[in-house]
Protein backbone atom coordinates (compact mmCIF):
# COMPACT_ATOMS: atom_id res chain seq x y z
CA UNK A 1 0.00 0.00 0.00
CA UNK A 2 1.36 3.42 -0.93
CA UNK A 3 1.70 5.95 1.84
CA UNK A 4 -0.39 8.38 -0.14
CA UNK A 5 -3.92 7.61 -1.30
CA UNK A 6 -5.27 10.36 -3.55
CA UNK A 7 -8.86 11.32 -2.95
CA UNK A 8 -11.66 10.37 -5.32
CA UNK A 9 -14.75 12.44 -5.96
CA UNK A 10 -15.38 15.99 -4.80
CA UNK A 11 -12.33 17.32 -2.97
CA UNK A 12 -12.52 18.35 0.67
CA UNK A 13 -10.86 21.75 0.50
CA UNK A 14 -9.45 24.19 3.00
CA UNK A 15 -9.95 27.91 2.59
CA UNK A 16 -6.89 28.13 0.35
CA UNK A 17 -8.46 25.77 -2.18
CA UNK A 18 -6.24 22.73 -1.68
CA UNK A 19 -7.39 19.27 -0.64
CA UNK A 20 -7.11 18.54 3.06
CA UNK A 21 -4.43 16.00 3.97
CA UNK A 22 -5.25 13.51 6.73
CA UNK A 23 -2.50 11.55 8.50
CA UNK A 24 -3.77 8.14 9.65
CA UNK A 25 -1.62 6.76 12.47
CA UNK A 26 -2.87 3.19 12.79
CA UNK A 27 -0.90 -0.06 13.11
CA UNK A 28 -3.72 -2.39 11.96
CA UNK A 29 -3.55 -2.51 8.13
CA UNK A 30 -7.20 -3.51 7.71
CA UNK A 31 -8.46 -0.53 9.69
CA UNK A 32 -6.04 1.82 7.92
CA UNK A 33 -7.21 0.58 4.50
CA UNK A 34 -10.86 1.13 5.42
CA UNK A 35 -10.19 4.66 6.66
CA UNK A 36 -8.18 5.49 3.54
CA UNK A 37 -11.01 4.29 1.30
CA UNK A 38 -13.74 6.18 3.16
CA UNK A 39 -11.70 9.37 3.43
CA UNK A 40 -10.94 9.17 -0.28
CA UNK A 41 -14.67 9.01 -1.00
CA UNK A 42 -15.05 12.08 1.18
CA UNK A 43 -12.57 13.98 -0.98
CA UNK A 44 -9.50 13.81 1.28
CA UNK A 45 -5.89 12.96 0.58
CA UNK A 46 -4.39 10.56 3.10
CA UNK A 47 -1.05 9.59 4.51
CA UNK A 48 -0.47 6.45 6.59
CA UNK A 49 1.93 5.66 9.42
CA UNK A 50 2.01 2.21 11.08
CA UNK A 51 3.83 3.30 14.25
CA UNK A 52 4.18 6.35 16.47
CA UNK A 53 7.66 7.42 15.42
CA UNK A 54 6.76 7.26 11.74
CA UNK A 55 3.64 9.31 12.47
CA UNK A 56 5.74 12.09 13.99
CA UNK A 57 8.17 11.99 11.06
CA UNK A 58 5.32 12.35 8.55
CA UNK A 59 3.66 15.02 10.67
CA UNK A 60 6.84 17.10 10.59
CA UNK A 61 7.61 16.67 6.90
CA UNK A 62 4.10 16.83 5.40
CA UNK A 63 2.22 19.05 7.90
CA UNK A 64 -1.19 17.32 7.61
CA UNK A 65 -4.42 19.21 8.24
CA UNK A 66 -5.62 16.60 10.74
CA UNK A 67 -4.34 13.42 12.40
CA UNK A 68 -6.39 10.30 13.08
CA UNK A 69 -4.35 8.81 15.91
CA UNK A 70 -4.62 5.30 17.33
CA UNK A 71 -3.76 5.03 21.02
CA UNK A 72 -2.13 1.59 21.04
CA UNK A 73 0.73 1.69 18.52
CA UNK A 74 4.27 0.29 18.46
CA UNK A 75 7.43 2.33 19.09
CA UNK A 76 5.47 5.29 20.54
CA UNK A 77 1.90 5.13 21.81
CA UNK A 78 -0.79 7.61 20.85
CA UNK A 79 -0.51 9.62 24.08
CA UNK A 80 3.19 10.23 23.44
CA UNK A 81 2.54 11.17 19.81
CA UNK A 82 -0.31 13.50 20.79
CA UNK A 83 1.85 15.19 23.40
CA UNK A 84 4.61 15.86 20.84
CA UNK A 85 2.13 17.11 18.22
CA UNK A 86 0.73 19.54 20.78
CA UNK A 87 4.24 20.63 21.65
CA UNK A 88 4.79 21.45 17.99
CA UNK A 89 1.54 23.28 17.38
CA UNK A 90 -2.23 23.02 16.99
CA UNK A 91 -2.80 20.34 14.31
CA UNK A 92 -6.30 18.91 14.97
CA UNK A 93 -6.19 15.34 16.34
CA UNK A 94 -8.94 12.71 16.61
CA UNK A 95 -8.02 9.77 18.84
CA UNK A 96 -8.93 6.22 17.74
CA UNK A 97 -8.96 3.59 20.45
CA UNK A 98 -10.54 0.38 21.69
CA UNK A 99 -10.33 1.68 25.26
CA UNK A 100 -13.85 2.85 26.13
CA UNK A 101 -12.93 4.32 29.47
CA UNK A 102 -13.70 7.80 30.79
CA UNK A 103 -10.13 8.08 32.09
CA UNK A 104 -8.74 7.54 28.58
CA UNK A 105 -11.09 10.14 27.15
CA UNK A 106 -10.08 12.61 29.83
CA UNK A 107 -6.40 11.88 29.20
CA UNK A 108 -6.82 12.60 25.50
CA UNK A 109 -8.73 15.80 26.11
CA UNK A 110 -6.25 16.92 28.76
CA UNK A 111 -3.30 16.44 26.41
CA UNK A 112 -5.17 18.23 23.65
CA UNK A 113 -7.21 15.84 21.50
CA UNK A 114 -9.98 17.51 19.50
CA UNK A 115 -12.26 14.46 19.38
CA UNK A 116 -12.36 10.81 20.41
CA UNK A 117 -13.73 7.74 18.55
CA UNK A 118 -14.00 4.30 20.17
CA UNK A 119 -13.42 1.08 18.20
CA UNK A 120 -15.25 -0.61 16.63
CA UNK A 121 -16.45 2.48 14.81
CA UNK A 122 -18.46 3.28 11.72
CA UNK A 123 -15.89 4.66 9.24
CA UNK A 124 -18.52 6.99 7.80
CA UNK A 125 -18.81 8.53 11.28
CA UNK A 126 -15.04 9.03 11.39
CA UNK A 127 -15.23 10.92 8.08
CA UNK A 128 -18.08 13.06 9.43
CA UNK A 129 -16.14 13.83 12.61
CA UNK A 130 -13.07 14.67 10.51
CA UNK A 131 -15.08 17.14 8.47
CA UNK A 132 -16.58 18.68 11.62
CA UNK A 133 -13.21 19.11 13.37
CA UNK A 134 -11.68 20.66 10.24
CA UNK A 135 -14.59 23.10 10.00
CA UNK A 136 -14.08 24.14 13.62
CA UNK A 137 -10.33 24.53 13.08
CA UNK A 138 -10.89 26.61 9.95
CA UNK A 139 -13.38 28.84 11.77
CA UNK A 140 -10.97 29.33 14.68
CA UNK A 141 -8.20 30.19 12.23
CA UNK A 142 -10.34 32.87 10.59
CA UNK A 143 -11.29 34.27 13.98
CA UNK A 144 -7.66 34.79 15.01
CA UNK A 145 -7.16 38.51 15.68
CA UNK A 146 -5.13 40.47 13.16
CA UNK A 147 -3.44 42.35 16.00
CA UNK A 148 -1.88 40.54 18.97
CA UNK A 149 -1.76 42.51 22.22
CA UNK A 150 0.43 40.90 24.84
CA UNK A 151 2.07 42.50 27.86
CA UNK A 152 2.45 45.96 26.30
CA UNK A 153 3.29 44.66 22.83
CA UNK A 154 1.07 45.27 19.79
CA UNK A 155 1.84 43.02 16.83
CA UNK A 156 -0.06 43.70 13.62
CA UNK A 157 0.02 40.41 11.71
CA UNK A 158 -1.54 41.82 8.55
CA UNK A 159 0.77 44.80 8.13
CA UNK A 160 3.88 43.26 9.73
CA UNK A 161 4.24 46.07 12.25
CA UNK A 162 5.13 45.77 15.92
CA UNK A 163 5.37 48.19 18.82
CA UNK A 164 5.81 48.08 22.58
CA UNK A 165 4.47 50.38 25.30
CA UNK A 166 7.07 51.83 27.64
CA UNK A 167 5.50 54.08 30.23
CA UNK A 168 2.84 56.08 28.41
CA UNK A 169 4.47 55.88 25.00
CA UNK A 170 4.13 53.23 22.30
CA UNK A 171 7.47 52.65 20.55
CA UNK A 172 7.58 51.25 17.01
CA UNK A 173 9.98 48.33 16.56
CA UNK A 174 12.33 48.23 13.57
CA UNK A 175 12.45 44.46 13.03
CA UNK A 176 13.60 42.29 10.17
CA UNK A 177 11.00 39.91 8.71
CA UNK A 178 12.49 36.97 10.60
CA UNK A 179 12.60 38.89 13.88
CA UNK A 180 8.96 39.90 13.40
CA UNK A 181 7.94 36.30 12.70
CA UNK A 182 9.75 35.08 15.81
CA UNK A 183 8.16 37.71 18.04
CA UNK A 184 4.67 37.06 16.63
CA UNK A 185 5.02 33.28 16.85
CA UNK A 186 6.05 33.43 20.51
CA UNK A 187 3.36 36.01 21.33
CA UNK A 188 0.56 33.77 20.02
CA UNK A 189 1.17 31.45 22.99
CA UNK A 190 3.17 33.51 25.51
CA UNK A 191 3.18 30.82 28.22
CA UNK A 192 4.44 28.07 25.96
CA UNK A 193 8.07 27.10 25.42
CA UNK A 194 8.95 26.56 21.75
CA UNK A 195 11.91 24.44 20.72
CA UNK A 196 14.56 25.85 18.41
CA UNK A 197 13.52 23.30 15.81
CA UNK A 198 9.91 24.53 15.89
CA UNK A 199 11.00 28.14 15.50
CA UNK A 200 13.41 27.20 12.74
CA UNK A 201 10.68 25.57 10.64
CA UNK A 202 7.99 28.15 11.42
CA UNK A 203 9.86 31.44 11.19
CA UNK A 204 13.11 31.18 9.27
CA UNK A 205 13.52 31.31 5.49
CA UNK A 206 13.76 28.13 3.47
CA UNK A 207 17.36 26.99 3.35
CA UNK A 208 18.18 27.83 6.97
CA UNK A 209 18.69 24.43 8.58
CA UNK A 210 20.83 25.13 11.64
CA UNK A 211 19.18 25.56 15.02
CA UNK A 212 21.93 27.95 16.11
CA UNK A 213 20.66 30.34 13.44
CA UNK A 214 17.55 30.72 15.61
CA UNK A 215 19.77 31.77 18.53
CA UNK A 216 21.38 34.45 16.36
CA UNK A 217 18.04 35.98 15.31
CA UNK A 218 16.68 35.77 18.87
CA UNK A 219 19.80 37.51 20.18
CA UNK A 220 19.39 40.38 17.69
CA UNK A 221 15.69 40.71 18.54
CA UNK A 222 16.42 40.72 22.27
CA UNK A 223 19.15 43.36 21.80
CA UNK A 224 16.76 45.71 20.00
CA UNK A 225 14.24 45.37 22.83
CA UNK A 226 16.90 45.82 25.51
CA UNK A 227 17.95 49.08 23.82
CA UNK A 228 14.41 50.31 24.52
CA UNK A 229 14.55 49.11 28.12
CA UNK A 230 12.57 45.88 27.65
CA UNK A 231 14.34 43.02 29.43
CA UNK A 232 13.85 39.27 29.09
CA UNK A 233 12.02 39.11 25.75
CA UNK A 234 12.28 36.54 24.31
CA UNK A 235 13.15 34.41 27.35
CA UNK A 236 15.49 31.46 26.90
CA UNK A 237 14.70 28.16 28.64
CA UNK A 238 17.91 26.18 29.09
CA UNK A 239 17.98 22.92 27.16
CA UNK A 240 14.58 23.51 25.54
CA UNK A 241 14.17 26.73 23.57
CA UNK A 242 12.36 30.04 24.01
CA UNK A 243 9.12 31.52 25.33
CA UNK A 244 7.73 35.02 25.03
CA UNK A 245 8.63 36.22 28.52
CA UNK A 246 9.71 34.59 31.78
CA UNK A 247 7.04 36.37 33.82
CA UNK A 248 4.06 34.99 31.85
Amino acid sequence: MNEFADALGAPAERSNGRQSLILIAEDEPEIADILIAYLARGGFKTLHAADGRRALELHRTHKPDLVLLDVQMPRMDGWQVLSEIRHRGSTPVIMLTALDQDLDKLTGLRIGADDYVVKPFNPAEVVARTQAVLRRASQAEHEMPSVLRVDGFEIDLEHHEASVRIGRRQHALALTLTEFKLLAYLARAPRRVFTRDELLHACLPEGDTLERTVDSHISKLRKKLENLGVEGVPHGVRGVGYKFRSAV
